[in-house]
Order: structure tokens, then C-alpha cells, then sequence
């Protein structure tokens, strides 16, 4: 009867501890978004941040009823917003128009970096596509590598 009594302790402990996490998760959400919002004030701020503190659930509990709409749209722009920064740095640095890199290799070939044969590789490369490395990356290799 112990062994069942100790089984059930534990099934409860993790139940508890779900719980807790549970809780934590929603309330540093709930901090996130009263720092992301920018319609709310400092004072108001400061004083959801007050009660926070000291009635920790139930101001969980209240503000998810009373902001969980806009809360949703503000995690949702800034997810938008994020993505989109990602979107345009791997644009960035994935490369150039075949014409840029023919432009950077004449002006490597007019500057007497490059030969004529170099040139005519670079841009038949250029004109070509992406050359795929080994690991598929698409990577692009000088002629000399």
C-alpha cells in the first residue's frame, strides 16, 4: 500500500511541477508583451509590473482577459517582423545578379588584378549560375581557389 501511496506522490510532484512551468511560461509572456507594447505607457507599465509582483496569478489571470487579444497581435507582428529581417539579411549575403559580379570582374580586370583568361571565366560562371560545392551550398569560388 506504501509503494502505490509514494507512485502517486510522485504522479502529483509532476503534475505540480508541470503546472509551475506552465505558469512561468505565461507569466514571462506576459512581461515580454508589457514591454513590447508601445500603446501602454510607463505608468501603466510600471504599475502592471507592481502588481506583478506582489499578486503575481492573479494579475496573470487578468491581464491575459483583458489584453490576450492584442497580445496575440503583437507576438504576431513581431514574428512578422522578424521574419521578414531574416528574409532580407539572407538576401543580403546570398549573392549578387550575374551582371554585378561580370561589373566586379571587369573592374578586377581593369584594374590589372585579373587576366583576360581569368575574366572570361569569371563571367562565363557569372552566366552560368550558381556553382554547387561539394557540400551544396551553392557557394560561389573565385577561378584561383
Amino acid at each position: 500500500m506504501d509503494l502505490w501511496a509514494n507512485f502517486w506522490d510522485v504522479i502529483w510532484w509532476f503534475v505540480w511541477a508541470f503546472a509551475f512551468v506552465s505558469y512561468l511560461v505565461v507569466l514571462f509572456h506576459v512581461i515580454a508583451d508589457i514591454f513590447r507594447d508601445e500603446e501602454l505607457g510607463g505608468w501603466a507599465k510600471a504599475l502592471w509590473m507592481v502588481c506583478l509582483v506582489f499578486l503575481p496569478f492573479l494579475t496573470a489571470l487578468v491581464y491575459l482577459i483583458a489584453r490576450g487579444r492584442g497580445m496575440a497581435e503583437r507576438s504576431a507582428r513581431a514574428s512578422s517582423t522578424a521574419q521578414e529581417s531574416a528574409e532580407a539579411y539572407i538576401r543580403q549575403v546570398a549573392g549578387s545578379s550575374p551582371s554585378d559580379e561580370i561589373a566586379k570582374a571587369k573592374s578586377l580586370l581593369d584594374a590589372g588584378t585579373i587576366t583576360t583568361d581569368e575574366f572570361a571565366t569569371l563571367k562565363t560562371r557569372a552566366l552560368s549560375g550558381p556553382s554547387v560545392t561539394g557540400d551544396g551550398a551553392g557557394i560561389r569560388r573565385p577561378a584561383h581557389a
